[in-house]
Parts: structure tokens; C-alpha cells; sequence
């Protein structure tokens, strides 16, 4: 990773592109980026206008909802993580809480799926408010259009470390890839943060932001702006993409800073399959360079990740009515802000 001042952009239009050299220099723009930046703008993604614009109009919709109808949601009645997520209800590393509302969700399974019945605290039914259709209907149209854009970089992330294309498929058949739909209020307070600062814990991001606020950390430490770009969505590597790849890839650590007008946030967590066991793969381990990382489960790590951030899941594991992961890692133990303090 290098001591970048602005983070590249990318058309990845020329991904499977008839033409060798336009989709070998997409590839090319890929690996830079995410080798030397953790964080990329992607532009030619194909996505209507009007899919975005009708997610954006949905969440307005949602969240101008009084707050004890937004609680009717509210993700501590679900089992499985999805759901309103009033503010303050996240702590992350470093103990501040943020300034934000949410609305989480995943993959819709029904309720007679057999992950959901087992127990599986990632994995199941969304839930949606009773009296908003539309609100689910152009939520989950969204949702589809930008999974299936995941698809489309996880073959580009593949090639650009050096692997087939479809190399890495076989761990995204059933996985809890988790949108949020984000609030963030203007507040004339001073100090107020948006978000703390941390990594991503799946394997890559795709984040559609509608104001300023996003910094990123270079390799000097510094916090550099990532303001929106028109057309593009910011991609950021996540921590199971710096496992597989042995740190090729870095999941760079990043935030929101307290925002001087009001801002929403549509970020799509692209992650493996729950029980998918993540580890350098072999092309990046040799004598020269050892596996530098255990190997992790990747729905065990987003879990106690979660449970580590999320109050309600706090609660649930005090009273002893959930157990954390054996072997399961602390916040931010990934990245550049983890490698600058040892951990």
C-alpha cells in the first residue's frame, strides 16, 4: 500500500470485453488500485439511474417515518440481523458511538430455510414494515442489480490476482452479503462522528454514497478524502479478501466524519458463504512469504464482529443467550490502522 492522496477510478465496462487488451487493462487497473490503495471508484457498472434513484427515494421515505414506526423493525425482534438500526446502537473500535440510523438486510430466504431454522444468526428472512410494498420492492430490485455487480468484480479481483476468473465462485452460492441503508443527520454539534473508523469484514464493498464524509487511511496514516463521484460506486477490499490473498490485497481502514449536511449511504457487504474457511491461498504463500493470517470462517468472523459492534447482540451475549465464536478476533484486527499497531 502506498502513501496515495486520492483514491483512482476505474471503468470496469471493459471487463469481459471482446477485445484482450481493453478487458487486460481493466484487470491491470483493478490490481493497482487494490493492491497499492485498498479503495477504488468503479464507473461503467451498467445500473440504471432509476434503480438508484428509487432506492434513494425509499430510504428517504423510511427514515422521515416517526421513530416508533421505524422501532416496529427494530433488528433486536429479528434472529438473524436484519432490521432498523436506531442511533447509537453501534460502538465501534474505539468505544465512540456513531451518528446514524440504519436499515440492515441480506439475502431474502424464507422462513422454511434450513440455515434459518438451525440457527443460523446471519442467514433467513428480511424484515420488511408491513405498509411500505414499495419500499421493499425497490430496496430488493436494488439489492439484485448491485449483488449481481459483485459477481461481476469478484472475477475482476480474481484476475487481478493472478487467478482464473471464476476462481473464488465456489464460495458465493448462498452468502449473507448484507446492504445497509444509512442516515446520517446533520448535527451542528461539534465532534460528532458519522462512523468510527474500521474495516470491512467481508470480502469487498460496493458503497454508493450521496454526500462528503468518507476518509480513507494511507500507508503514512493520514486520513484522505473520498467525496462521491458521479456515475461511480466506491469499492473498498475487505478483510477476507487480505486473507485469501496473504496481503496483496489490503482491507484499508476507513470512516465518516461528522458531515456538514445530511448524508445517506447505500454500502453492499459482498461476503463468502457462511462456513466457507478462509485462508492464504497457496499462490501467496511460499518460503519467502509465509501465511501471514490464521485461517477464519467467514460467517463465524462477521458474526463476532457484529456481536462486538452491536449493543443488542452485547445484551444477548451477557445474559448468555448467544455465544461467540471460538478462536473469534477482536475489532479492526485487520488492515492498515491494525498493521500501525501490532495487532
Amino acid at each position: 500500500m502506498t502513501a496515495f492522496r486520492h483514491i483512482p477510478l476505474v471503468d470496469i465496462s471493459g471487463l469481459g470485453d471482446p477485445d484482450p487488451a481493453r478487458h487486460a487493462e481493466t484487470v491491470e487497473d483493478i490490481r493497482k488500485a487494490a493492491s497499492q490503495v485498498g479503495f477504488l471508484y468503479v464507473s461503467g457498472h451498467g445500473i440504471p439511474p432509476e434503480t438508484i434513484a428509487r432506492l434513494r427515494a425509499a430510504a428517504e421515505a423510511f427514515f422521515a417515518r416517526p421513530q416508533d414506526e421505524k422501532m416496529k423493525v427494530y433488528i433486536g425482534k429479528s434472529r438473524n440481523h436484519r432490521g432498523y438500526v436506531p442511533e447509537g446502537e453501534e460502538v465501534f473500535y474505539g468505544g465512540s458511538k456513531d451518528k446514524k440510523e440504519a436499515f440492515d438486510l441480506s439475502i431474502d430466504l424464507p422462513a422454511a430455510d434450513p440455515d434459518y431454522v438451525s440457527g443460523n444468526p446471519l442467514l433467513g428472512p428480511n424484515q420488511w414494515p408491513d405498509d411500505m410494498p414499495e419500499f421493499r420492492d425497490a430496496v430488493s430490485a436494488y439489492y439484485d442489480a448491485v449483488f449481481a455487480l459483485g459477481h461481476r468484480l469478484l472475477h475482476g479481483f480474481a484476475e487481478a490476482l493472478g487467478l482464473e476468473p471464476t476462481a473464488l465462485d465456489e464460495y458465493f452460492t448462498k452468502p449473507p452479503s448484507q446492504l445497509r441503508l444509512i442516515h446520517y443527520p446533520y448535527d451542528p454539534a461539534p465532534d460528532v462522528q458519522g462512523i468510527g473508523a474500521h474495516t470491512d469484514y467481508e470480502a469487498f464493498t460496493l458503497l454508493l454514497p450521496t454526500a462528503p464524509g468518507l476518509e480513507v487511511m494511507n500507508a503514512e496514516g493520514e486520513w484522505i478524502d473520498a467525496p462521491p463521484v458521479e456515475g461511480a460506486f466506491v469499492v473498498n477490499i475487505g478483510d477476507m479478501l487480505e486473507v485469501w490473498s496473504n496481503g496483496v490485497f489490503t482491507a484499508t481502514s476507513h470512516r465518516v466524519r461528522k458531515v456538514q449536511e445530511e448524508r445517506y449511504s447505500f454500502p453492499l457487504f459482498f461476503s463468502c458463504d457462511y462456513w466457507t474457511k478462509v485462508e492464504p491461498l497457496p499462490a501467496f504463500v511460499s518460503n519467502d512469504h509465509p501465511a501471514a493470517y490464521p485461517a477464519v470462517v467467514a460467517g463465524e468472523h462477521l458474526h463476532a464482529q457484529t456481536v462486538q459492534t452491536f449493543t443488542y447482540l452485547k445484551e444477548r451475549l451477557a445474559r448468555g443467550e448467544i455465544d461467540m465464536p471460538k478462536g473469534s478476533l477482536g475489532l479492526s484486527s485487520f488492515g492498515r490502522e491494525a498493521r500501525a499497531r501490532g495487532a
